[in-house]
């Protein structure tokens, strides 16, 4: 495993668990997590029912999300998934007018964009990248791209 394909997976984690802390706690309070989420569209104009809604799935969607990016299962459908995922949402802030949230959810549509961005580094996942085992030096790859480099014996 090359350094690259390490920290690739130490920057998965992270974010992974981030959506997945943030899935299953809301799960265990869902009724009271849907109704405060709606509750905060009520003076926009977006619909309230909608909002509702979308509320009681987005707990499911954080946890299995979480799950897939802490396993580096499908890197690049998973975090294409997220940043659809945190485009919606970032609507949604955008008609509260919650910048602050808005600023947060572009830093984490930034984070799952380079996730992949480099998805052929996944490594220490169910289902590694192409380059997670090729670029070694002297063993599969040439060693020259500065982010497959292994510097450690």
């Amino acid at each position: 495993m090359t350094q690259a394909s390490a920290a690739y997976a130490l920057a998965r984690l992270p974010i992974g668990f981030s959506f997945f802390g943030h899935g299953f706690v809301r799960i265990f309070k869902l009724q009271a997590f849907a109704e405060s989420m709606a509750g905060g569209f009520e003076d926009t104009l977006f619909p309230t029912g909608l909002a509702l809604g979308f509320a009681y799935v987005l707990p499911f969607l954080e946890l299995v999300l979480g799950l897939s990016l802490i396993l580096g299962a499908a890197m690049r459908r998973s975090s294409a998934a997220g940043v659809a995922l945190v485009c919606i949402l970032i609507f949604g802030s955008s008609f509260q007018e919650n910048w602050s949230s808005i600023a947060t959810q572009m830093f984490y549509g930034l984070y799952l964009s380079l996730l992949y961005l480099f998805a052929d580094y996944n490594g220490y996942a169910v289902s590694p990248g192409r380059n997670a085992q090729r670029i070694r030096p002297g063993r599969g790859g040439n060693g020259s791209h500065p982010i497959g480099r292994d510097d450690n014996p």
